[in-house]
């Protein structure tokens, strides 16, 4: 079993930056691959970012390319997605989650992922 709390979320201007975190427990952090996902209002769930056990693949959604960055560290069991030049439409809740079946790859699909957190809320004004 895998907890996952995120946290770093909250109001912010657009063009503005935000950190999120995301503290993982209950299995060896650096057994397996983390991701970012957002949801919108009225809107699916859709990839943001992934980073795989080490560190050494990261995946983006195309969108988001120079924007986000995806990072971890293994000794806090601690992921993070600096989010910089912020938009009105990133205004989303944000989830991280574990993945354990791919460890070495940066998985973009939902259906990839064992474990999620409850999410972190972030609104960008205009």
């Amino acid at each position: 079993q895998v907890q996952l709390v995120e946290s770093g979320g909250g109001l912010v201007q657009a063009g503005g930056s935000l950190r999120l975190s995301c503290a993982a427990s209950g299995r060896t952090f650096s057994s397996y691959a983390m991701g970012w996902f957002r949801q919108a209002p009225g809107k699916e769930r859709e990839f943001v970012a992934a980073i795989s056990w080490s560190g050494s693949n990261t995946n983006y959604a195309d969108s988001l390319k120079g924007r986000f960055t995806i990072s971890r560290d293994n000794a806090k069991n601690t992921v993070y997605l600096q989010m910089n030049a912020l938009k009105p439409e990133d205004t989303a809740v944000f989830y991280c989650a574990a993945d354990f079946e791919r460890p070495w790859q940066a998985a973009t699909r939902t259906n990839e992922y064992m474990y999620w957190g409850q999410g972190t809320q972030v609104t960008v004004s205009s």
